[in-house]
């Protein structure tokens, strides 16, 4: 058996040092893979599997992408969880001596990717990393691609379900943990169930605090972790020392492009978990999983991809300090009302680029000559942005105009340097100005006159030995020459040296004419290297401005996103909110900022809501199906959120205390993947929201109890009410929709809880939604009058109503009246009640302004076959 080749011996070592990556190999114009790798690659990238000899009788598997267009088979293995690795040629093949030397430059993962095109430009690409300690754990979340980092510390009780929310919230591409004994449960199932990016476990003992620390200090300023904090925190500094190290390992150095590290605990931010991101549909919908008739649909008016990760965020997260989102409120107000600047400033926006990650691009080295050309073109604009700002009297956008960069330098920089239109790639030249640089416009001349170039040299040859008919020659075997007539050869200077002899002449070279050919050969192959480096020049000058650059993107972000917000408020009627440190949310003519949009054809009817701390801590809310409560709950939670957010609100008048957390339940349905019914989904939901719930959380409860028999159900909500209404057990400020009309009473009962219902207008058997949430309690859900509107056949609708009659008669009728029949009539109503009352049992589980026009349609049909059999 021969030898393995030179080559594949070198593919085998690079590969042993990266086992769990697919090692994209450099081979002059493609990217090969071999071996499993190939296998892997052809079938997800859908190329043609081929063979390579490798010194075995097999070939090896192989299969290879053009490294032109590498990129888009890149976004589709990292985007499918695959780990990559790219392995360069490191130096020139023409000057190399033997096998080209190759190594890996960079490993991208899912958490990792710096190219634009492998990102949406709308949200952040996150990579997490968890370290669970005993009593607390330490999340940090990088985004690679513009140096965003934000470590989190949370505490006991319920920090599984702090650790979850958090990773709801941030939805990283890849999370870095411990196995699963280093996890409570609770973000365990998460990861198992709910998590679709991935997951890089890693030995959680090779970090003790120690090491954590060395490596925290080592990428950063003792004295900056210090006065944050973080090395006081053995979970935090856990956290971000696992994210170094990874980041070292796919080398990433992640402090080249590191702003700032953003530093928060249990209370910066308001709760929510995955429930009510989920239910309140912030930045996609439940239906579609689109941003379209989202919040975050309704709100986005950004014109730039940093201002449009930004507004995510602040919606994701939005602020509990009072001071922080009442600056926002007044920067809204001042740019709500300049109508004329706000447009100049939008139109101005539209031109700037991404400056987050093309200034992240420059510094790792991969931003190309036209993304300078952006970064220029963005900083154009930037002073006519600064002077629009002051025009405003307000502190928010006076720190935005203060932290704005016109980046005049940089841009003068690019100008002078790099060409008007050059490629996308930055080894085929032109990415250079003329007059850049000396020796690179006479290399220009040369491949652009070389003919005229080597004329001028026969001339001034003719002229010095006075020979007339010498002429400049060339083939490819001796390259350029000088041929002399026989005639003339004894006027051949001496420092000719003869290389052929013809019949008719001879050839001759001259050190000068070598010289001259390494020129003009050599002459396009020095033009790339030589742009190439004087590029990299500047791309690294402009580097060293990474934190100018950033600093001016963030501020450009936050207003772009106060632009949205006021646009958007002006647009839609919205109000500034006052937001207070009291005790009471109140709400005047209140609308949702989805469905008024969604459907403008249709005048949405606005509502007024109250809560507070003393004679409205509960609002029970009963009234019919389609009648408008859940979209009444949701509104309100809506509104609260927007107003945290720095957010106008739909409303005409609006007062907003702090809120530490939204909790949602709302909806029904099984988690399969995890062994769950409906009705346990529903009961863990709720277990999870009184446990982390607050007296100053706002808690939205839909339909509770509805997954069981009747009693139990009304049973569990009645006692989830008295829970939450009692200030001295939680005292949250709570809605709770029910069809259980008999939770009513407890009003008359109980301190802090109201009635309100959904009303409507009924005339005959018709009813018409009015939309209104009116204070009492509903007496009617009118189930049977919405499975009429809903197009369920007259005959079966007309049938309920029958059986409707009949259980509420058998419900009421008192049981002495059975005992006035006679034997006869005891022994054959005893027959037919058994069956009814079995008929009965089952609907008294099933509440019918639930169901779908399909299910009521399926129970009706049942229940008219059994109520024949009577």
């Amino acid at each position: 058996m021969a030898e393995i080749t030179p080559m594949m011996k070198q593919y085998f070592e690079i590969k042993q040092q990266y086992p769990d990556t697919i090692l994209m190999f450099r081979l002059g114009d493609f990217y090969e893979m071999f071996f499993d790798d190939a296998k892997l690659a052809s079938r997800e990238l859908e190329l043609v599997l081929t063979g390579r000899d490798w010194g075995h009788e097999e070939r090896a598997p192989m299969c290879g992408v053009p490294f032109h267009s590498v990129e888009s088979y890149l976004a589709k293995l990292v985007g499918r969880g695959y780990k990559v690795a790219i392995c360069e040629q490191t130096e020139d093949p023409a000057l190399a001596k033997g096998l080209v030397k190759r190594e890996v430059i960079r490993v991208i993962t899912p958490g990792t990717v710096l190219e634009s095109r492998m990102l949406d430009e709308g949200t952040n690409n996150y990579l997490a990393s968890i370290r669970v300690n005993a009593d607390n754990a330490g999340l940090c979340f990088a985004d690679i691609s513009t140096g965003c980092v934000k470590l989190s510390l949370f505490s006991k009780p319920n920090l599984g379900g702090k650790v979850v929310s958090a990773l709801a919230a941030f939805n990283p591409a890849e999370i870095l943990c411990g196995d699963a004994s280093n996890h409570p449960a609770q973000v365990e199932e998460y990861l198992r169930v709910k998590f679709t990016g991935r997951i890089e476990r890693v030995d959680a003992g090779l970090f003790d605090a120690a090491a954590c620390v060395d490596l925290c200090s080592d990428a950063f300023e003792i004295q900056y972790l210090e006065q944050l904090g973080i090395l006081q925190e053995p979970a935090a500094s856990g956290a971000l020392a696992l994210m170094l190290d990874y980041c070292r390992k796919v080398q990433i150095s992640l402090q080249k492009n590191l702003r700032t590290i953003e530093f928060s605990t249990d209370d910066s931010y308001m709760k929510l978990d995955p429930s009510a991101r989920r239910n309140l549909e912030l930045t996609r919908t439940l239906r579609s999983g689109e941003k379209k008739y989202s919040l975050l649909w309704a709100l986005d008016a950004t014109k730039t991809p940093m201002g449009r990760r930004l507004i995510r965020a602040w919606l994701e997260q939005p602020l509990v300090n009072l001071v922080k989102i009442q600056k926002r409120h007044l920067a809204v107000a001042a740019l709500a009302d300049d109508n004329v600047a706000r447009g100049d400033i939008m139109r101005l926006l539209e031109k700037v680029s991404d400056l987050e990650r093309l200034a992240s691009r420059i510094v790792y080295g991969t931003a190309n000559a036209r993304e300078l050309n952006a970064l220029s073109d963005t900083a154009k604009v930037l002073p006519h942005i600064a002077g629009l700002l002051k025009r405003f009297d307000c502190a928010l956008i006076h720190e935005i105009a203060g932290e704005t960069d016109a980046l005049e330098d940089v841009a003068q920089l690019i100008d002078a340097s790099i060409a008007d239109d050059p490629p996308f790639t930055l080894r085929e030249g032109g990415l250079i100005r003329p007059g850049r640089n000396a020796e690179l416009d006479e290399l220009r001349d040369i491949v652009e006159h070389s003919r005229n170039y080597i004329l001028a040299v026969q001339s001034k040859q003719q002229e010095a030995t006075g020979i007339k008919k010498l002429k400049i020659g060339y083939n490819r075997v001796f390259g350029y020459y000088i041929e002399v007539p026989n005639s003339f050869k004894q006027e051949v200077p001496e420092h000719y040296i003869r290389k052929q002899t013809l019949a008719n002449c001879e050839r001759y070279i001259t050190q000068e004419l070598k010289e001259i050919e390494a020129k003009v050969l050599g002459a396009q192959e020095r033009i790339v290297r030589l742009e190439f480096e004087i590029f990299d020049e500047v791309r690294k000058s402009i580097a060293q401005q990474y934190n100018r650059i950033q600093l001016t993107a963030q501020a450009v972000a936050k207003l772009d996103v106060l632009c949205s917000f006021a646009h958007t408020a002006v647009s839609n009627n919205y109000v500034c909110p006052q937001m207070t440190a009291g005790k009471q949310i109140s709400i005047k003519d209140g609308r949702h900022p989805v469905v008024e949009l969604a459907n403008p054809s249709v005048p949405f009817v606005p509502n007024d809501a109250l809560l507070n701390d003393s004679d409205c801590r509960c609002a029970i809310i009963t009234g019919p199906n389609m009648a408008g409560k859940s979209t009444y709950m949701r509104q309100v939670a809506l509104i609260v959120l927007m107003a945290h957010a720095g957010s106008f609100v739909p409303a005409s008048e609006a007062e907003i205390c702090i809120v530490d957390g939204i909790y949602t339940r709302i909806g029904a349905s099984d988690d399969l993947s995890a062994g769950n019914s409906t009705f346990m989904v529903e009961m863990t939901e709720v277990a999870s929201i009184l446990e982390n719930a607050t007296p100053d959380s706002l808690i939205i409860f839909d339909e509770i109890g509805r997954g069981t028999s009747t009693f139990d159900g009304m049973s569990i909500a009645k006692a989830v009410i008295e829970y939450v209404a009692d200030a001295k057990k939680l005292g949250a400020k709570t809605m709770f929709a029910t069809h259980y009309h008999e939770l009513t009473k407890l009003e008359q009962s109980l301190d802090g809880i109201k009635n309100y219902n959904a009303a409507v207008k009924k005339r005959g058997d018709d009813i018409t939604f009015l939309r209104r949430i009116v204070r009492g309690g509903a007496d009617d859900s009118y189930g049977i009058e919405v499975a009429k509107l809903a197009g369920v056949p007259a005959g079966i609708v007309n049938r309920a109503k029958v059986f409707l009659g009949e259980l509420e008669n058998g419900v009421e009728a008192p049981a002495g009246n059975k005992e006035k029949k006679t034997t006869t009539q005891v022994a054959q109503m005893s027959f037919a009640q058994t069956a009814a009352l079995s008929l009965a049992e089952k609907l008294k589980g099933i509440d019918v302004n639930t169901l779908t026009p399909i299910e009521a349609l399926g129970i009706l049909y049942d229940a008219v076959n059994e109520a024949k059999k009577l």
